[in-house]
């Protein structure tokens, strides 16, 4: 069973806080938030939107609330075609948005491990 905070790129780092896994991801470029609007995604407080075919999910991070079952989340590191990095958070289980779920339906995965670049010699997602 997944232990709360745990990379699934194959990553030894294991994280206990949503705000510990944005932080690291932040760091590695996943700068921008991502919000749904419809069925595509918009970086927070732009008018730059991406459809989910043009977007790759990274990585993903879930939590499961120590006390209150209902408390889980997951947080996706997502990379737009354009190398637009990024963030989104969505509830798990119960609480889950539907139009989250299916704009992430739509994207493809292709995980990349801490230090890597998910980046091809010209600079595109590979």
């Amino acid at each position: 069973m997944p232990v709360a905070g745990e990379a699934h790129t194959g990553a030894t780092a294991l994280y206990t806080q949503e705000a510990a896994v944005i932080e690291a991801l932040q760091r590695r470029g996943f700068a921008a938030a991502f919000f749904t609007e419809g069925d595509r995604l918009r970086v927070v407080g732009t008018d730059r939107a991406f459809p989910p075919e043009e977007m790759t999910i990274r990585d993903y991070y879930r939590f499961e609330g120590t006390s209150d079952p209902d408390d889980m989340s997951i947080v996706y590191a997502l990379e737009g075609s354009d190398g637009t990095r990024g963030i989104l958070v969505d509830a798990f289980g119960t609480y889950a948005d539907p139009a989250v779920g299916a704009v992430l339906d739509r994207m493809r995965i292709a995980r990349v491990a801490e230090g890597e670049t998910g980046k091809d010699s010209r600079g595109r997602c590979r």
